[in-house]
Formats: structure tokens, C-alpha cells, sequence
């Protein structure tokens, strides 16, 4: 099986991201490798992305103590990139019950040295809330929203921002909100002009286009 694993190491020297290691549907072999291997200080940061507690757990327990693991978002890394000494993200979530989402965009950031400041808990049941977070979201430099149910929140901190917007529609939600499908349809139908929609669940994806964002600007303000 390691020999079937091709790593794309190089990948932050061509587009300024590293290859990260999505571990669901990964086999026990497949994955004990890719875990060993960047357990050494030798190697470049690497993020394990949707790593299980359960499988976390189950790893032998030299190899868990080498990493920083983070059950909720299902995050663990060895080392991190360097930090920035520029550039920071606002991470705006609807409710706690989207910490695991939310909590993957801001381990993905901080693992990749960028600056981010949490602003949870802001859905529009009470407007009051994200209108006492506002001016401290316009603080940074790019914001990423993430909502479930019907993800109103995009459309409305679309309006009260001017900075780059990623909205993370999640799987949250009752019945017709089916697993996250209603939160896409609404924030790809935002009236707000501009914003980019990430898939359902994909902090992942999210942070690093709020990193690509932030390199640019890093490059401008050299």
C-alpha cells in the first residue's frame, strides 16, 4: 500500500498551499504510513484533515503524542508553518453546532501561520449579535462566514462587509435543510454581491482560499 501513495510534496513551491491528507476512506495501512512519515521534524508540515477521534485513538501511542490532534474539527498536524507577520481571517459561524466546520477553517489557518479570530454563535435569531461583532470582523482582512439551516448569515454579513467573503454552508439543519443542500441553494442565490460559496462542510476548502487571498496581499505589502 506505501508504495501506491504518491505525496505531492512540492505542491506549496508551485500554488503556495501544501498537500494536506484527507483521511476519511484512507486505509489503516494507508494512513499509519502517511502519520509515521510526517511524524519526523524532517519533513514539511502536513495537515490531516477528517481524522476521527476513533482513529486517532486507535494509533499507537508514541505516534499520537508527535501530534496535535483537535477532535472537533478532526485536525492533527506534527508542526506548523511559520507564522505571518501579516494577514488575518474572521471565521463567523451561526451556531456552536457548526464548531466543527468552523473549527476546521481555523485550525487550517493556523496551521498555515495565518492569524484568525473567532466570532461564534452570531445567527440571525439575534441580529444584535453580529451587529456588536461587526466592526471587529471588518478588522480582518478576509472573513469566512459558515451557516447551516438556511445560512442567512451569508447574506447578511455580505452586506455589512467589504472584505473578501467565503461562506461555508454546513450539513446542520431539520429535515428540508437535507444534510446542508438548502444552506448551498441559499448562499449560492445570495443577493449579496460577491461572495464565493465553498461545498457543504468544506472549512477545509475555505481556509485556503482565504489563504490564497491573503498571500496576494502579504506580496502587495512587501
Amino acid at each position: 500500500m506505501s508504495d501506491a501513495i504518491r505525496f505531492d510534496i512540492e505542491r506549496d513551491t508551485r500554488i503556495g498551499l501544501p498537500e494536506a491528507v484527507f483521511c476519511e476512506g484512507k486505509s489503516d495501512e494507508a494512513l499509519l504510513t502517511l502519520l509515521t512519515r510526517f511524524a519526523s521534524d524532517d519533513e514539511k508540515p502536513i495537515l490531516f484533515t477528517r481524522l476521527t477521534r476513533d482513529r486517532f485513538e486507535a494509533l499507537p501511542s508514541n505516534l499520537r503524542t508527535t501530534y496535535d490532534y483537535d477532535p472537533l474539527s478532526r485536525t492533527a498536524w506534527h508542526h506548523t508553518y511559520p507564522k505571518h507577520s501579516f494577514g488575518s481571517v474572521a471565521i463567523v459561524s451561526a451556531g456552536t453546532a457548526d464548531g466543527f466546520v468552523t473549527h476546521e477553517v481555523r485550525r487550517t489557518l493556523e496551521y498555515l501561520g495565518w492569524t484568525v479570530r473567532l466570532f461564534e454563535d452570531c445567527g440571525v435569531a439575534g441580529l444584535w449579535r453580529i451587529e456588536a461583532a461587526k466592526d471587529q470582523i471588518n478588522e480582518a482582512d478576509v472573513v469566512v462566514v459558515v451557516a447551516g439551516l438556511d445560512a442567512a448569515l451569508v447574506s447578511v454579513m455580505g452586506g455589512l462587509t467589504s472584505k473578501p467573503l467565503f461562506a461555508v454552508p454546513t450539513s446542520v439543519g431539520y429535515g428540508i435543510a437535507t444534510g446542508g443542500h438548502a444552506a448551498l441553494s441559499s448562499c449560492l442565490a445570495s443577493c449579496a454581491p460577491g461572495v464565493a460559496v465553498m461545498n457543504i462542510d468544506n472549512g477545509y476548502g475555505a481556509a485556503c482560499a482565504a489563504a490564497r487571498v491573503l498571500r496576494l496581499l502579504e506580496s502587495v505589502a512587501r
